[in-house]
């Protein structure tokens, strides 16, 4: 039974991927409907023939990439439940310390150690893709650094919510979800407050704006949005990266408004205004807020799902998957397989209300600066840099884009440009 499960496991993940390759390269149109046809939002307009065809190339690999890898990563978990690995962490662990805490960290190393070994070749051609394709500039030991980084940092965070985690579970076996959720609230925002300060700074290097006469200009933008900014950060990103891209971070006094240096140096100054009237609106509308109310009621809902279906996957398989408790940590895999699944379902409905907040930010930009050419030729830029598709295939943006296309978002602008020529 257990080598059965196993083979229709890795049987569905080869399906499922093979549904994607004919879905991204064989049935999916990304073609510029005929009515966009020759306007701004064209990339026939703005990129050469040889952009449009890299572009193409490399949209298509790395969106497989992307719908390849959190299914592989379910497969993992199950995996290492089907074949006792969990069992064995358990009893390396056990045999190592009396201790339970430390039995504890030590099940989680050898379980977050065999995760990075098993997803590492797929981040590697992920990495290996981008630089192909020079949208990487890193060099493999400076990459191979923030892949290290992450792990601890995964490691770390988990080393504080397992312990506590599973002390809920064998406190109140039908309350834990509840009461984890509610831990997970002081637990968030303390970690976004800490984000732009602690944690964003062990990837790449962050000060003040160089460009002083820039900083001026941002400033005053954000006085007229009444927004209480002191100071604008750049990141250096270039040794990184040839893509551009700017972000608010942080909440409440540790909240800042970022630019990449790759930014600085391919933008004009009204273009960087246009994207920096973007990021402001996300700090006047409390987007940041917003965000933060709705991930913590998905993660209420998620929490109780993964409650209600762990039980349900102990007691229907619990023989074959080596799990007699819920509450025992070598449940662990099955608890991040589940919770993986449920934010993947959930990302249509999540990408939906960020594509949303997105697009309110690029109106209220373009109302703040009235420049619709820096703004669309911004947009352009932003897509040859990262070698963007204008128009993605429709499960690509349902269940990747954060942003809306760069077709609804320059067509809206043109939109914009034509309504207000005469005036």
């Amino acid at each position: 039974m257990v080598r059965k499960m196993g083979v229709y496991a890795v049987l569905a993940f080869c399906l499922y991927g093979l549904f994607f390759y004919w879905y991204l390269f064989h049935f999916a149109d990304a073609a510029v409907p005929f009515e966009f046809e020759g306007s701004k939002a064209d990339p026939i307009t703005f990129l050469n023939g040889r952009e449009l065809s890299l572009s193409e190339e490399y949209s298509k690999v790395r969106n497989l990439l992307f719908f390849l890898s959190t299914p592989f990563e379910w497969l993992f978990y199950f995996l290492i439940l089907l074949f006792g690995f969990s069992k064995a962490f358990k009893r390396w662990a056990d045999s190592s310390s009396k201790y339970k805490l430390l039995q504890t960290a030590i099940y989680l190393i050898w379980l977050s150690f065999f995760a990075f070994l098993a997803t590492f070749p797929l981040n590697y051609i992920s990495y290996s893709l981008s630089k192909t394709y020079h949208i990487s500039t890193q060099p493999f030991a400076s990459w191979m650094k923030d892949e290290l980084i992450d792990f601890w940092l995964n490691y770390g965070t988990w080393l504080i919510i397992v312990p506590v985690l599973y002390w809920l579970m064998k406190k109140s076996q039908k309350r834990w979800w509840l009461y984890g959720w509610l831990l997970s609230i002081p637990f968030t925002l303390f970690m976004m407050f800490l984000q732009p300060v602690v944690i964003d700074p062990l990837y790449n290097d962050f000060y003040p704006l160089k460009n002083k006469e820039l900083e001026t200009k941002i400033l005053a933008l954000a006085d007229k949005a009444d927004i209480p900014a002191q100071h604008v950060f750049e990141v250096n990103m270039a040794d990184k990266t040839n893509s551009l891209n700017a972000y608010v971070a942080g909440i409440g006094s540790n909240a800042r408004i970022v630019l990449w240096d790759t930014t600085l140096n391919r933008l004009n100054d009204n273009q960087i205004l246009f994207i920096m009237a973007h990021e402001m609106c996300h700090y006047v509308e409390k987007h940041i807020y917003f965000g933060i109310a709705g991930y913590l009621l998905l993660s209420l809902l998620g929490l109780y799902l993964t409650y209600r279906l762990m039980n349900w996957a102990v007691r229907r398989y619990g023989n074959e998957l080596k799990i007699t408790d819920v509450r025992d940590i070598r449940s662990l895999p099955l608890f991040f397989m589940i919770l993986s699944m449920l934010l993947f379902a959930a990302s249509p409905l999540t990408n939906l209300a960020s594509r949303y907040q997105e697009t309110r930010a690029d109106k209220y930009a373009i109302e703040m600066t009235k420049n619709s050419e820096a703004a669309i030729t911004s947009f352009q830029e932003l897509t040859r840099s990262g070698l963007s598709q204008v128009n993605p295939p429709l499960l690509v943006k349902l269940f990747r884009y954060t942003h809306p296309s760069m077709l609804d978002r320059i067509s809206m602008l043109e939109e914009y440009e034509i309504k207000h020529r005469n005036e």
